[in-house]
């Protein structure tokens, strides 16, 4: 991440060399040697297992014994009969997660803090943030009973019997309702932390200008945001494609298979329960190359929203 350039200043005026910069703050990049050593053998030196998807891997030969077969998984990946709809899938259930839930922990966090009380403040974040700890086996768990067509609570409530899981239209809005409630709360944090620095002259100079809550919100909350919001963004647009699995997993049965059937679920039937690593690790490596390329247009999109905020 890049903020905004500034130039250390320098006794005769002119810039410093950059190791000597460096030493004068030696202990600083002492501490940062640390994650990056590990950051480079937890992250990158694993990376090297990615050409499985350009091989046909057999456990007795090894990774290096293995015939190279080129771009061979990738078209077998592509000529599937249900590669187009789980793409479609896994693109619009994370379209519609970013654009559902991305906005609810801003709103949240501009809301508690206009709340005057401090204890009940606390307790409605306490109360939010809560479900964000809870399991994804335990929430998988809680939907089903829920949704259940005979005594579940949406039924009762509704005085239905729809078995909500095996309806294929339900799916999406049953996997980002309660995406939403698990994790907005904990969205709100860092936007909290933004709010609480922000110098209360500022509020007070404005309710002396007869400017109204929503105003307030406006000229004053929301502008000092917008860095964080860009960086989120720009995070959210990472990691679009990656679905969260497990509860698509949990939650997948075969009647709602036509909506809930991604790119993560099939990488794990083909790699763990079929063992074909080399077309796994292909079709996973395929899902990654779409998430960078969306990074870096959404980088470059939200760059010229702030300059401040950047990653390349």
């Amino acid at each position: 991440m890049s903020r905004s350039k500034t130039k250390a200043p320098s006794k005769g005026g002119g810039e410093k060399p950059i190791l000597q910069r460096m030493g004068a703050y030696w202990q600083l990049y002492l501490m940062l040697l640390v994650p990056v050593i590990l950051t480079i053998v937890y992250k990158y030196i694993p990376m090297y297992g990615i050409q499985i998807a350009f091989r046909d891997y057999k456990s007795v030969r090894g990774m290096w014994g293995s015939d190279w077969v080129g771009l061979k998984w990738f078209i077998r990946f592509f000529s599937s009969p249900n590669c187009v709809r789980m793409i479609k899938n896994t693109i619009l259930l994370s379209f519609y997660s970013l654009l559902w839930s991305f906005p609810i922990p801003i709103i949240l966090a501009l809301m508690i803090n206009q709340l005057r009380f401090n204890k009940f403040k606390r307790t409605v974040q306490t109360v939010l943030y809560a479900p964000h700890f809870i399991s994804v086996m335990v929430v998988c768990g809680m939907l089903r009973v829920f949704l259940s067509p005979s005594g579940g609570l949406i039924n009762l409530i509704a005085g239905t019997s729809i078995d909500f899981l095996s309806e294929a239209a339900a799916f999406r809005t049953i996997y980002i309702a309660s995406g939403i409630w698990q994790d907005a709360g904990w969205g709100i944090i860092v936007y909290m932390a933004t709010l609480a620095n922000i110098d209360t002259s500022h509020y007070e100079a404005a309710k002396i200008d007869g400017a109204s809550m929503f105003q307030r919100i406006r000229y004053i909350d929301l502008p000092e945001l917008v860095p964080q919001i860009v960086l989120m963004l720009i995070m959210s647009a990472g990691s679009l494609m990656n679905v969260g699995f497990e509860k698509v997993f949990l939650l997948q049965t075969d009647l709602n298979k036509a909506t809930s059937d991604v790119i993560a679920v099939y990488v794990y039937q083909q790699g763990i329960e079929h063992a074909k690593y080399s077309y796994s690790t292909a079709v996973g490596l395929f899902n990654t190359i779409v998430n960078v390329i969306l990074l870096i247009v959404v980088n470059k999109i939200t760059s010229k929203i702030s300059e401040d905020v950047s990653f390349v």
